[in-house]
């Protein structure tokens, strides 16, 4: 016997009240919804409805298993329900891993505008600036600063990052304004520290069309990104900032770039996710939203021209920088 049709034909007989209307019902004779029930009064042993020609009444043993199963029959019908839901994207949790600042600035409006149009979707963000085990914490997709991602995973590239050597008016004022990379070493700078290595990261630069590094002396040294832009922001020196950061307040005209001709934009964010033939829809549309909204934008990154605009409308002075 199905025991679970049997109890699904049982309860829809029990709700209409006749054989042949569930027949209907389900699309089924009513020959098959008799033998349905006999074969469940036989698995239970007790008669579940008094027959007649007109209509199958329930018996005080049918009532009491109508009243036993019918709420489990319901939860049972909206776990499928919403399995099924998950399954086209409408419901469910997709989990994310991303470095903090590109968490805060770059996927969380990505986040807000993407639950407006799937409210039944529940996002797990891991936002940590270390690299991720997408098979081991279960991460559906991640978001990388920095060069393309190497483990064996897809990645989409998604817009470049520049690094951009910038100042407060206010530090440019007081310090003057470097006319080269050489002048930097006059200035006070502010640096990043790698988390996991301890070490300062050095500058890093476009030369002639090659990549340069320089390391640089800081008076201020930093593990965390943000907190690195906010030194340069109080006007404790010049900081060599990456553009997911720094943009908004280049726009703002809080920070002024300088020797924009050497900016950096080797680096890139990059989009990836394991290759599985089993991804859930709706992470597979929240990549392609995401690939969609980011894929060579300008939220965060500046053409040359932009940068010397802002440069011109934020300093006055007349270095060729």
């Amino acid at each position: 016997m199905d025991e679970l049709r049997a109890i699904s034909t049982f309860i829809r007989a029990a709700e209409l009240g006749s054989f042949n209307k569930a027949a209907t019902a389900q699309g089924t004779t009513p020959q098959a919804v008799s033998k349905n029930i006999r074969q469940l009064e036989h698995y239970l042993g007790v008669r579940l409805f008094h027959r007649t020609t007109r209509q199958n009444a329930l018996t005080e043993d049918g009532q009491l298993l109508l009243d036993s199963v019918r709420a489990s029959m319901e939860g049972f019908a909206g776990a499928l329900n919403r399995v099924k839901n998950s399954a086209r994207g409408d419901e469910g949790l997709i989990r994310i891993s991303a470095g903090g600042a590109v968490g805060r600035k770059v996927l969380m409006p990505l986040v807000a505008e993407f639950s407006s149009l799937y409210p039944g979707v529940i996002f797990d963000l891991v936002l940590e600036d270390r690299s991720t085990d997408t098979v081991g914490e279960r991460i559906d997709l991640g978001f990388k600063a920095g060069n393309a991602p190497t483990s064996q995973v897809v990645s989409r590239w998604l817009f470049p990052i520049q690094l951009v050597v910038c100042a407060t008016k206010k530090y440019l004022k007081t310090h003057g304004v470097p006319q080269t990379i050489d002048d930097l070493a006059k200035h006070r700078c502010i640096g990043y520290r790698q988390p996991g290595t301890g070490r300062p990261v050095p500058w890093e630069f476009q030369i002639d069309g090659e990549t340069s590094y320089r390391s640089m002396d800081f008076i201020v040294c930093c593990s965390d990104p943000e907190a690195e832009m906010h030194a340069v922001l109080s006007g404790i020196g010049i900081g060599q900032i990456d553009s997911i950061n720094a943009t908004a307040e280049l726009r703002a005209g809080t920070l002024v770039p300088l020797l924009i001709p050497s900016t950096s934009d080797r680096m890139g964010l990059y989009l990836y996710y394991a290759q599985r033939t089993d991804m859930p829809s709706r992470a597979r549309r929240f990549i392609d939203f995401a690939a969609e909204r980011l894929h060579g934008g300008t939220n965060f990154h500046m053409p040359d021209k932009e940068l010397y605009a802002i440069r011109r409308k934020g300093q006055k002075s007349k270095d060729p920088g």
